[in-house]
């Protein structure tokens, strides 16, 4: 089997953790955020801290295995060390077909939503659909014919999409101050949060969960890092404090542009058009399209990699077609072809599902946000398999930080089902149906999964050890 080469450093594996953390979540879920909270701005910070933290630890957990095992996909290699090449081939299957293919064509169709803002398109209409399908065949593309430009594009938008997050941090922090609305806005609640105190905040919570989703993208390019038991660490853990500071300071920056009480109804964006005028808020637009891309080069970089990993190990379908590596490119152009056609079928799927009316009916869910149901409940096993090997490591990195990220997990696939519903509810009043939409995901992942297991054909060699 053809191996990847080690071509990217430290520098891309941190920018692939803020990339594709930072989407467009930043800019329009400090509005959830307060109308959550009510208004309260240090339960709203709170709250974006707790969900920081509760990635950290999960990044961190990984930042400790990402020491010890390194084969050809991060997370993947972690799963087979701990609970074997049989539970690893199911996680690598949900990643390639579930997983990153949700995430990057809805990724593809945000891009383009903002990109038609700018123009005033009809957000669900044609125009958008279209550039979506082509925002998603750019990034295979550029992914696929340069993997090295992917990685280059992925380090300038983490810069570009960074620049109004610490412009607003910066400038809307003085603003606020110097006119006294960062302090009215600390000390002044619009309304009592819905269920107390500890209701908002647990709102606000589960607000944040999914503007954190997607650091786990980056252990995806561990066979191709430099140095990887030392970068993808570093990575994980620099990438995830970044990420945290930049939200928290970003969501201070933009109560110094507006009251709690307009930015509750009219969102950010206010905020920024009154620092910085008409053509600020023109700015920051383009930035959001420029952050969503970047998002969605990350994501590309995974999903165009997820049948190699499972090839590289000998099983799955066709693991010598998949295997194969270009020599020019040094690129996985068969598994990159999977991963954009799995990207469309989910491109479409969301399309009918979410901005159609319902092509689906019952089994219409978000495709971006519902996966975290499974992937956090799939972390959770590797863990616990990790504190039963790892016996010659100390409390701290055997008991203390895997227990720590197990509760944080659970928590996310709460979060996620208490945000989106498993019990029943109308979907759409015009046509009166009902809509299980955990439940039904959950079905759809099981007949996935099990389309996996028949296409699962381990090698002799690998039979004995699963």
């Amino acid at each position: 089997m053809e191996k990847l080469t080690r071509k990217y450093g430290l520098v891309t594996a941190i920018c692939m953790v803020v990339g594709t953390v930072i989407g467009s979540g930043v800019f329009f879920k400090a509005q959830n955020v307060l109308s959550a909270t009510g208004g309260n701005m240090p339960l709203g910070i709170a709250a974006w801290v707790i969900t920081g933290l509760l990635m950290i630890v999960c990044s961190a957990q990984f930042a400790v295995m990402a020491t010890r095992y390194e084969k050809v996909n991060g997370v993947i290699d972690y799963a087979e060390a701990t609970c074997g090449k049989g539970y690893a081939y199911y996680l690598a299957w949900f990643l390639v077909n579930i997983y990153y293919p949700g995430m990057t064509s809805v990724l593809a169709w945000v891009s383009a939503r903002y990109f038609g803002a700018l123009f005033g398109w009809n957000l669900a209409g044609p125009e958008v659909l279209a550039l979506s399908g082509f925002f998603l065949i750019a990034s295979y593309t550029l992914n696929a014919l340069s993997p090295k430009l992917a990685g280059k594009f992925q380090v300038s938008a983490t810069v570009i999409k960074l620049i109004p997050i610490c412009l607003m941090a910066v400038i809307g922090t003085i603003v606020g101050f110097a006119n006294g609305t960062l302090t009215n806005n600390f000390t002044t609640v619009v309304s009592e949060a819905v269920g107390g105190t500890s209701g908002g905040l647990f709102a606000a919570i589960v607000a944040t969960v999914f503007a954190y989703e997607g650091w786990i993208v980056a252990t995806s390019i561990n066979a191709e890092l430099k140095n990887p038991k030392r970068n993808l660490p570093l990575a994980l853990v620099i990438g995830s404090f970044i990420v945290v500071a930049a939200y928290v300071l970003y969501y201070i920056g933009v109560a110094g542009g507006a009251t709690n009480t307009v930015l509750i109804e009219e969102g950010a964006t206010t905020a920024f058009t009154n620092i910085f005028g008409t053509v600020g808020g023109t700015f920051l637009n383009i930035c959001i399209v420029i952050s969503c891309m970047g998002t969605l080069n990350g994501l590309m970089v995974a999903a165009t990699r997820g049948m190699y990993a499972i090839a590289a190990r000998e099983e799955g379908p066709a693991p010598q077609l998949f295997g194969q590596i270009d020599k020019s490119t040094n690129m996985t152009t068969n598994s990159s072809i999977w991963g954009l056609f799995v990207c469309a079928a989910w491109l479409v799927y969301f399309y009918g599902a979410n901005l159609s009316g319902g092509w689906f009916g019952i089994f219409n869910f978000d495709s971006s946000e519902l996966p975290i149901v499974t992937i956090y409940a799939l972390y959770i096993p590797i863990f616990i398999i990790w504190m039963k090997k790892e016996k010659e490591l100390g409390v701290m990195k055997r008991f203390v930080l895997p227990i720590a990220a197990s509760i944080c997990c659970a928590f996310m696939v709460f979060a996620a089902v208490y945000a989106h519903g498993i019990t029943p509810f109308l979907s759409a009043k015009e046509n009166g149906q009902f809509s299980f939409p955990v439940l039904f995901y959950l079905i759809v992942f099981a007949v996935i999964m099990l389309i996996g297991g028949i296409c699962r054909k381990p090698s002799k060699s690998n039979k004995k050890e699963s």
